[in-house]
């Protein structure tokens, strides 16, 4: 049965003038939208093997080459299928043996289970620790791949990434922290991510920034018989990305909403920008939760607190998902906390691509809400 949602009327005044804070998908730039329907004739209905779309794929790899610095002998790859599916294409593509994984919330637990039902692998070391925290990766023969997640977005945890002392490939899963998150590039093989979150796009396609190493990696790994199929074939989308293009159809909206945004991140002073203005939408929520009677960051280490998905647990006195919904019937869309995770909670995005004024306005209308609900007004 579906509970009924408290008749509580925000003031318009309280209101973000934009209320979408999903943790993905996020928000897209309305300029963005206004420039796709701009090219929409010339554009969309077009073949992805084309110079029109080519040109933009090859944008895109030029433009994220220079969003992270990438040093000489990286490349860009582009696949159907978003992070879920580069999971499984890394499972067979990567993985030479043995992975070592990093587990400390849902999504980051997805990709050890994946590695974990492929026969031809070994069973992958997996290190866990409690939901608002993270392990560290350890050194360990016989691992030839380290599996680290930059951002958790279901428990709002980010780690820094660095190298663990040993051989194997670092395979960085980015997708929530991506265009928000500072990151060196020596200190990972493979980055990648889906561009629903920060980047400001569409789902269903996944970018890898990749390493001479994953490179060597992907190339030695489809010599051997193991069967990988054409789909989940990183070969295949290597040789594919050299020519700006992917190996089947993909999502031209999505392509052209990623390129867009990546520009617009560029304009406006590059990763160091993003990172900054992310950062800030944080201190004000965080500060706002630190400063609150029935709130507080669920995360309890500072430097471990998401830039980008604030998770922030609620006094039991206040039904957070009762917020929730006078929030999206208010216009506030996508605050609800993770549903697995099971929490009295919100969980609020924080992009680049949202305005620092309206962190500030939808902290005003959480208070707002509480209160009526604690006078039952």
């Amino acid at each position: 049965m579906t509970t009924p949602v408290p008749d509580i009327q925000i003031p318009p005044e309280l209101l973000p003038a934009d209320g979408r804070f999903g943790s993905g998908p996020a928000k897209v730039r309305d300029e963005a939208v206004a420039a796709l329907a701009t090219r929409a004739r010339t554009f969309l209905g077009t073949s992805h093997r084309r110079p029109g779309v080519k040109d933009l794929v090859g944008g895109v790899q030029e433009g994220l080459a220079d969003l992270y610095d990438l040093p000489p002998g990286y490349e860009v790859l582009l696949g159907n299928g978003g992070a879920t599916a580069f999971w499984d294409a890394a499972a067979l593509g990567l993985i030479e043996h043995r992975s070592q994984h990093l587990s400390f919330g849902i999504f980051s637990a997805k990709f050890a289970a994946v590695v974990a039902g492929v026969p031809s692998l070994e069973p992958p070391d997996i290190i866990v620790s409690e939901y608002g925290t993270h392990p560290r990766p350890v050194a360990s023969d016989g691992v030839d791949a380290y599996a680290l997640t930059h951002n958790e977005t279901t428990t709002g945890v980010r780690m820094e990434i660095r190298r663990p002392d040993a051989n194997g490939l670092v395979l960085v899963d980015a997708t929530s922290a991506a265009g928000a998150l500072r990151v060196d590039p020596g200190e990972f093989d493979v980055y990648y991510f889906s561009p629903q979150k920060a980047f400001g796009s569409d789902g269903g396609l996944w970018v890898a920034i990749c390493s001479e190493a994953a490179i060597d990696r992907i190339e030695r790994i489809a010599s051997t018989d193991r069967y990988i199929p054409a789909f989940l074939s990183l070969r295949l989308a290597l040789e594919n990305s050299r020519q700006s293009q992917t190996y089947n159809t993909p999502a031209l909206a999505t392509l052209f909403l990623l390129a867009h945004q990546i520009d617009w991140i560029r304009s406006m002073g590059g990763l160091e920008w993003a990172a900054s203005r992310s950062e800030r939408h944080a201190g004000i929520v965080y500060q706002w939760a630190d400063r609150s009677q029935f709130a507080s960051p669920f995360v309890a280490k500072p430097g471990e607190r998401s830039p980008v998905t604030a998770t922030i647990d609620f006094d039991a006195s206040v039904p957070a998902t009762q917020v929730a919904s006078v929030l999206r019937a208010s216009g506030i869309l996508d605050t609800d906390s993770y549903r697995k995770l099971g929490r009295n909670q919100l969980r609020i995005g924080l992009w680049p691509s949202i305005e620092s004024e309206d962190v500030e306005a939808l902290t005003r209308s959480i208070d707002y809400v509480v209160e009526r609900l604690a006078s039952g007004t």
